[in-house]
Order: structure tokens, then sequence, then C-alpha cells
């Protein structure tokens, strides 16, 4: 069991957890239950997870508090659990740091392979960050472009800045993708929502402010003296081009 990928779940609901140790071992993976987010806590400080499946509603507290206490501490993934499906809801999970979110009553399947979707993309950017020559810093002799500090993996989903491989939720790579693609142009809330969700009905405006916002933390702690996604008011989001003389362009 060592080799196989560790599994956090915090849930205080017998049957789900049952239910989610059953998919989560079936499919290859060694799940461990903790019904409270105390008990999850301290269960992360003893050994090593690969992934937290955290229930939002626990017994001594919110778990987007919990969520809080393990972003503070600890760099692995977090996939929400929840019964209430409102958008406030599901926009705080992200803000706050989750990488993905399933209301109840959910399919086992739909959680393992969302488990396994997260799990290897956080997976492959450890393993580019760490060999890939294709993740560089920009040349000092290549121009000062917003776009020229990133380099964009499509078929791996992957995206560096200044040659750190940053770790996105699939929306959040999609919407940096698209900026990332027309450094200066200024693209609406609704251009954004087309390119990077499939259903952009479903969500709101600010589903996308939360998202930009989240990407916005990541590319600081990178490099925390520049902003490189600028705010249109009315319009929307660009990313920045500094090259001279070359205004923002309207959607």
């Amino acid at each position: 069991m060592e080799h196989l990928p560790r599994i956090l779940i915090v849930e205080d609901e017998p049957a789900i957890a049952d239910t989610l140790l059953y998919a989560l071992r079936t499919e290859g993976f060694a799940p461990e239950w903790c019904a409270t987010g105390r008990a999850g806590l301290a269960a992360l400080t003893v050994k090593p997870f690969a992934l937290v499946v955290l229930d939002v509603g626990l017994p001594d507290g919110s778990g987007f508090d919990v969520c809080k206490q393990i972003r503070a501490r600890w760099s692995l993934p977090v996939l929400f659990l929840t019964a209430r499906n409102t958008e406030l809801d599901r926009v705080l999970g992200l803000e706050i740091g989750g990488d993905d979110y399933l209301v109840k009553p959910f399919s086992p399947r739909e959680l393992t392979a969302r488990v396994k979707a997260i799990l290897r993309r956080t997976q492959v950017a450890v393993d580019v960050s760490a060999r890939d020559p294709a993740v560089r810093h920009r040349r000092d002799d290549e121009p000062d472009r917003g776009g020229a500090e990133f380099v964009v993996d499509g078929e791996r989903c992957l995206i560096a800045f200044r040659g750190v491989v940053l770790e996105l939720t699939r929306y959040e790579f999609r919407l940096l993708k698209t900026l990332v693609a027309r450094p200066g142009r200024v693209f609406s809330r609704d251009q954004l929502m087309t390119a990077a969700w499939e259903d952009p009905g479903a969500s709101l405006d600010r589903t996308v402010d939360a998202h930009i916002k989240s990407v916005r933390a990541k590319l600081r702690a990178v490099a925390p003296d520049v902003d490189p996604i600028q705010t249109h008011r009315g319009l929307g989001y660009s990313l920045r081009d500094r090259s001279p003389g070359v205004p923002p362009r309207a959607p």
C-alpha cells in the first residue's frame, strides 16, 4: 500500500465515507478516513497525502476553514464535497484554494475521475518543473512583452511563469491560456466564460472574477513584485503588454 497514492477523506457521514473508501481503493488509491476537520489536520501532520477530499459541512466547523489551514501549511490539492449547490459556495471554495468542487449526491465514478484528473495535473506539473528544459525564463534578449514571460504547453495543459510551472485548475488554465495568447487584448467576462467553461451559461461574472483572483495569487507567489493581469473596469481583463506604445485592445 505504501506505493499507492494516499488520499485523505474528511467526511462526517460514515455511509458516504464508506462509499468513497471503496471507490478509491477499487481505483488503485490508498484512502484514509477522518470524521472531523481536527482529525484530518492531525493526520496531515503524521504522513504525506497526495490529495484531500474535504466535506464542507463538518461537525467541528466549516470545511472552508479547514482548507485555509491546509493551505497555510501544505500545497496538496483539495477536492470539496458539499450538499449546497449555490454559486456563492462554489466561488468561495475556489477563492480559498480548492482545486475542484463536487455536489452531493454524486457518482463515485465521477469522484474518482476528478481525483485522477487533479493528481495527473499536479504530478505532471512537478515532473515538468524538475526536468523539462522547455519551461524556462524569458531570455534577456527577448522583448519584454506580457506573454513572453509565460510558456504554455497545450498538450499537457501546463503554463509556466518565469520558469515556474503553475499549479492551475482546469478553469484557471483555460483563462490564463486565453489571456497569454493575446497580450494587451481586453477580454470581456462573457468571452472568458465562453473560452473556459463547457457551459458558460451556468457561470456568472463573479465566477470569472474569483478564478482571476486565484490565478493572480499564484502568479504573485512566483513574482510578488508584478501583476501581469490587468483589470479594465466595466470591460474585463487583459494580460499586460509592456511593449512601448501599445494600447490595450478592446474586446
